[in-house]
């Protein structure tokens, strides 16, 4: 006896197929994934709550396949949702139900080039963000952007979320480090913008392709910079029996002009998962703990150390140990960029929130989070970078327990308004993806939102890269005023006046 399958159901197989056929013409092999089974692993993103398989899977290896591609994508209206290493915590690389296709850029992983003289690497989008640090690390250089996700996530997501890392506070985000790139648009129309200039003449078109989230263009190649190690790097790891003592601690550092190579902060309940993970030696019967790296010429740093270690001091720190060893400092280090997966441990799930306040706010920000957790009943651990003020709160919550990623949600997305109204954003490196996206308007005005939509109908008119995302209403090119790139430049007659 044959069961016969609705109607809607044939079509959407029978479009698959028709789908999957014309990109095996352009990506031959086993560059397209359409069994339902095999796609589960593209479901979701970092942010696991969160589940949409694709209707297809296509997997390039080349830009002109990438180009190919997407020139079909438009013709057919097939929305494209590009994906890297599939690590981003905002939803950033979901399908969703009407983006039917997902590009990933997995086999992009070739490092096309080290030019030592100009100080860059040219590299695909699929390579890991350390793996560029490894490439040039035998000639004393490397990739200062270092999120504590570096062993997987890749550089083309970094450049799409604008990743940090703990040594942001001195060397800059991903964008400070990013000079060029190649990018294909919807249309497959290839771009090359930047170089290996620190210079570029025209629009500042990186700037506004690093933290695109992917709603853009597809990036295929990247030019970033590389540094030369500095001379002596040391790290002191000081335990304050107050949050807000630590926080001072931060502010007071800063405000004395000088820079650490890095200042992470983490709060009890990360302290105590992080050590029983790692075993760094975090001393456990502290509130707060704060890790500040100090790098240059040794005689700088020595300096450096003791006027650290009196604020630290003057702000009532109750423990204070300094590497004595590029080991040691290290080990100071693993603990804290493991602090994610540690916190995996000690409890069911969590929800990895991603907010940016001033400096001086931090101790604001850290009693109202105290607050929201008692309202909603979720224990949360704090882990953030502290010099420039991006917290990641890691909400703890059980999804075994009716209501609880909800609560949890509510919770987040209390503390990111909490950001704004503190002065400060949305997101530090995370992205908006669909985790923000309905917290747009708390930050943006309609206005500020629409000039927002209109660069994205610039370089994508109909709306089919990365659906859903960013936008919490996405409003027709048509209702906004047109503009389109061509050739990397804007048709300057066709920009609407306002």
């Amino acid at each position: 006896m044959s069961i016969m399958m609705p109607a809607a159901d044939q079509a959407v197989l029978a479009r698959r197929a028709e789908i999957a056929a014309a990109l095996r013409a352009i990506v031959p092999g086993e560059g397209v994934i359409d069994s339902a089974a095999e796609m589960l692993a593209y479901e979701s993103d970092g942010l696991t709550a969160y589940r949409q398989p694709p209707m297809v899977v296509v997997l390039p290896d080349t830009t002109e396949q990438v180009s190919k591609v997407l020139k079909y994508c438009q013709g057919q209206g097939i929305k494209v949702v590009p994906r890297g290493s599939g690590t981003s915590l905002s939803g950033g690389a979901l399908p969703l139900a009407d983006g039917v296709l997902l590009l990933g850029l997995g086999k992009f992983k070739r490092i096309r080039e080290i030019d030592f003289d100009n100080r860059v690497v040219v590299t695909e989008p699929g390579v890991t963000n350390l793996a560029i640090s490894q490439a040039v690390a035998h000639a004393g250089f490397y990739y200062a952007p270092d999120p504590s996700s570096q062993i997987a996530c890749s550089i083309g997501g970094n450049v799409a979320e604008n990743s940090g890392g703990v040594h942001c506070l001195k060397y800059g985000m991903t964008t400070n480090n990013v000079l060029g790139c190649e990018i294909v648009l919807m249309s497959g129309e290839i771009l090359r913008i930047g170089g290996k200039s620190a210079e570029n003449a025209g629009y500042d078109l990186m700037g506004i392709i690093t933290g695109s989230e992917g709603l853009l263009g597809v990036i295929t190649e990247i030019t970033v910079r590389i540094l030369q190690k500095p001379e002596t790097a040391r790290a002191l790891m000081v335990g304050f029996a107050e949050v807000e003592a630590a926080g001072e601690c931060v502010a007071r550092i800063i405000g004395a002009g000088i820079i650490p190579g890095g200042m992470e902060m983490m709060d009890k309940p990360a302290i105590h998962a992080a050590e029983a993970f790692v075993h760094a030696g975090y001393p456990l019967d502290v509130e707060a703990l704060l890790i500040i790296e100090l790098d240059g010429p040794q005689v700088e740093v020595d300096e450096l150390i003791k006027r650290v270690e009196a604020i630290a001091q003057g702000c009532g720190s109750t423990s204070c140990q300094i590497s004595t060893s590029e080991a040691e400092r290290n080990l100071f280090w693993a603990g804290r960029k493991a602090a994610f997966p540690a916190v995996g441990r000690i409890s069911p799930d969590y929800l990895c929130m991603d907010g940016t306040i001033p400096r001086g706010a931090l101790p604001k920000a850290l009693a109202r989070i105290r607050d929201l957790s008692e309202k909603y009943g979720l224990g949360v651990a704090n882990v953030f970078h502290a010099g420039d003020g991006n917290l990641h709160p890691l909400i703890l919550y059980d999804a075994n327990k009716p209501g609880e990623i909800e609560k949890a949600e509510a919770f987040g997305a209390d503390i990111l308004r909490c950001c704004v109204e503190l002065g400060g954003v949305l997101t530090g490196e995370h992205g908006v993806g669909i985790e923000k996206r309905d917290l747009m308007p708390d930050m943006f005005t309609e206005i500020d939102l629409n000039q927002q939509q209109r660069l994205k109908c610039a370089f994508d008119a109909e709306g089919l890269l990365n659906p859903g995302k960013v936008f919490p209403t996405l409003h027709r090119c048509a209702e906004l005023g047109r503009v389109h790139v061509h050739a990397g430049k804007l048709a300057f007659p066709d920009i609407p006046r306002f």
